[in-house]
């Protein structure tokens, strides 16, 4: 019972009571028979001795009959939204691009291209460059001109195949200013000393865009060429190349390539140089090694040539360090082209011919926090090496000559980007043994070339740096004596800033050093210049 209850009733009963009396007393008649005085009685204490009931040590096993029920449970196909995600900002694509620029000495630029993409399936665009400069204020007829104009187009077909050729008009002009060096006044005029090379060349290509249905790539191509210099000697070229490989698992490439190379030159006697190549191979990547096996089959003169195509390479520590070796060989043309394209104060009547080599390397690779490198050592067997030396002329030039050499060739590069910061660099040294020349000659031993970039200084400007070190290649004196020419040590700067989303501008100095290298025997390059301009993109 609520005890709260109670009291309020006991309080009620204490009220009527008190209102009893109080009548009573009014009306005198209030009689006293006894004083009530309540009293309890005491109690009989009652003594208990508990006890415990015997325990139940008996056991009770109970068994359960579960029935299975398989429960056909309907669940709702879960519905699953992607997940936005912020689109990143693209770079607008320009078609278009041109640059003009001015310097010192009496330096002028201009290069540009456009390509025309009326669809995906067509390409279709044109390049041209212009680089000359002229230091005859200083150094009677040196001077040089660089022309070039091309145009290429593509299509690419829904049914998987593509057709693409390309043309090239290059006109270069030079002096042979290398008399300035040598002892006495000499002087001659500029078209005493000039040189021309106009080289006219085109390229084919036919090949599959998609992975064929029987896993097969092919192609097919087709290059032509015709050179002329100013003293009417003339070389015409043809190089078809018919490839194609299989793949085994998408991974595992058998190729066969069938190259014919032809080419010929007209000069005061006509030389014929015919290459032909037939080199099959199959490669198979492993999940932590790759390795090559093939052979190049060449062919020249009715002499043939079985030369190694073999590498193999080992991840050894999970791209960190990548260790590989191989063997290689072939014949490398010394036609007209190449003789030219290398060293372009050729004398007249070049002797061109094949060079045949064994190449032998091995070395390391790999990426180590963000650092790339590449470490190699190689030795290579070379048959009629080309090397060049004066012809002792009034107006310096160079014959060819060919000699068998031994070639020891250490390299190493380096190539990282960190904040904005590019940095790489490549090292090479070649130790040479002649069979019977007494050295190398106009071959360089040691070349260093290292370059930076820097983005990070102020939005939309570029700043480079590039450092060439070469050794002083080896050279005969007038004498007959072997001399060593200076070394090459060109330390050059450039900048460039984006205006606005279309225009910018550029800087370049060159040989801040002011080095008077030699590349070529009395031939020194262009000391300190300097080129600036604009540079547009649309």
């Amino acid at each position: 019972m609520n005890p709260f209850r109670n009291i309020a009733l006991l309080v009620a009963l204490s009220f009527l009571a008190l209102a009893s009396l109080s009548a009573q007393i009014k009306s005198d008649e209030v009689d006293i028979i006894k004083q009530f005085n309540a009293r309890l009685a005491d109690a009989e204490r009652v003594l208990l001795s508990p006890k415990l009931p015997p325990a139940d040590t008996g056991k009770n096993v109970q068994q359960y009959n579960i029935v299975n029920r398989a429960l056909n449970v309907q669940y709702l196909a879960p519905r699953i939204s992607p997940k936005s995600l912020r689109e990143e900002p693209q770079d607008p694509i320009y078609n278009g691009y041109a640059r003009l620029g001015a310097g010192l000495p009496k330096a002028l630029l201009f290069e540009g291209g456009y390509d025309l993409k009326s669809n995906e399936n067509l390409d279709l665009g044109f390049d041209i460059r212009h680089l000359s400069m002229n230091n005859t204020g200083k150094v009677e007829n040196q001077s040089f001109s660089d022309n070039d104009f091309g145009a290429h187009v593509a299509f690419h077909a829904e049914q998987g195949f593509s057709v693409a050729a390309k043309a090239n008009y290059s006109r270069d002009l030079l002096s042979f200013y290398g008399y300035n060096e040598l002892p006495g006044e000499l002087s001659f005029g500029k078209e005493d000393v000039k040189q021309r090379y106009a080289l006219l060349d085109g390229q084919f290509r036919f090949y599959n865009n998609q992975r064929t249905a029987g896993n097969i790539d092919y192609s097919l191509s087709a290059d032509v060429y015709m050179l002329e210099d100013l003293y009417a000697a003339r070389e015409n070229g043809l190089n078809l190349t018919l490839g194609g490989v299989k793949w085994f698992d998408d991974k595992h490439p058998l190729a066969i390539t069938l190259q014919t190379d032809f080419s010929t030159l007209r000069d005061t006697a006509k030389q014929a140089l015919n290459n032909f190549f037939l080199t099959p191979s199959y490669t198979f990547h492993g999940d932590r090694f790759r390795v090559k096996a093939g052979l190049n089959i060449a062919s020249s003169n009715d002499e043939f040539s079985v030369f190694p195509a073999l590498e193999a390479s080992a991840n050894v520590v999970n791209n960190l360090i990548t260790a590989f070796a191989g063997a290689e060989g072939s014949l490398q043309k010394n036609n007209f082209r190449n003789l030219s394209t290398f060293n372009p104060f050729l004398a007249r009547f070049p002797d061109i011919r094949n060079t045949q080599y064994y190449h032998y390397y091995g070395g390391v690779k790999g990426e180590y926090r963000g650092v790339q490198y590449r470490a190699q050592l190689g030795y290579k067997d070379v048959q009629d090496l080309a090397l060049y030396l004066g012809n002792g002329d009034t107006i310096p030039r160079f014959d060819v000559l060919y000699d068998a050499a031994s070639i020891v060739t250490l390299s190493a590069e380096l190539k990282t980007q960190l904040a904005g910061l590019e940095i790489g660099g490549r090292f090479q040294q070649n130790v040479y043994s002649m069979k019977n020349e007494e050295k190398p000659w106009h071959l360089p031993a040691l070349t260093l070339n290292a370059h930076a970039a820097y983005t990070g200084l102020v939005d939309k400007l570029t700043l480079r740096s590039e450092l060439f070190v070469q050794n002083g290649v080896p050279a005969k004196a007038p004498d007959g004596s072997t001399v060593n020419l200076n070394a090459l040590l060109d330390l050059s700067f450039g900048a460039s800033f984006q205006l606005s989303e279309n225009i910018g501008a550029f800087a370049n100095v060159n040989n801040v050093l002011n080095n008077r290298w030699q590349r070529w025997q009395y031939y020194p390059t262009f000391g300190l210049n300097a080129l600036a301009g604009i540079s547009a993109r649309f």
